[in-house]
């Protein structure tokens, strides 16, 4: 019986969660691209709710805070073709990336000079960094890398914005 309660438990979880989204859209008359006319800016730490893959794929800017709370933050990023986040580690928080456009290669390693893991990566592709892991993602692809960043606890100031990755450097040296 437990197991019966359980799996109808599960199963209306799944529901909610795969038809909650159309019956939003259908009950306020709300579409997909309704939803990007919402500004790029630091939104936190409100409670908020936003369309975060047509906010990643609009924004231009090397970072920016999409959300910043007082333990956890969401920052967006655009790597120009060829370009890359930059050589870095989080001593003290796992961090968690998702490509919405764009193809990518993913470096980690204990130390700065052994990378010894990598993959590549493309749209809808999740990067788990865990705390102490040397990192960096290069834009492999033809276009810019568009993805966004969820560090815990929050890695960047509030509000930030950093147009290039030098302006990223000098402002926010590792």
């Amino acid at each position: 019986m437990k197991t019966r309660k359980f799996i109808t438990c599960i199963c209306t979880l799944f529901a909610a969660l795969v038809f909650a989204p159309f019956s939003y859209a259908q009950a306020t008359g709300a579409a997909k691209s309704d939803k990007t006319n919402v500004a790029l800016k630091d939104y936190g730490p409100k409670a908020v709710v936003l369309d975060i893959e047509s906010l990643t794929v609009a924004n231009e800017n090397f970072v920016r805070a999409l959300w910043t709370g007082h333990k956890l933050q969401v920052t967006l990023m655009s790597i120009p073709v060829g370009g890359d986040i930059g050589l870095e580690t989080h001593p003290d928080s796992d961090q968690f990336l998702r490509i919405e456009k764009g193809q990518g290669r993913v470096f980690m390693g204990d130390t700065r000079d052994s990378l010894y893991f990598e993959a590549d990566a493309g749209p809808d592709f999740a990067i788990f960094i865990p705390a102490g892991k040397w990192h960096n993602t290069v834009n492999t692809g033809s276009e810019p890398l568009k993805l966004y960043s969820i560090y815990a606890p929050a890695e960047h100031a509030h509000g930030t914005v950093y147009k290039t990755q030098q302006e990223a450097e000098a402002n926010d040296p590792k």
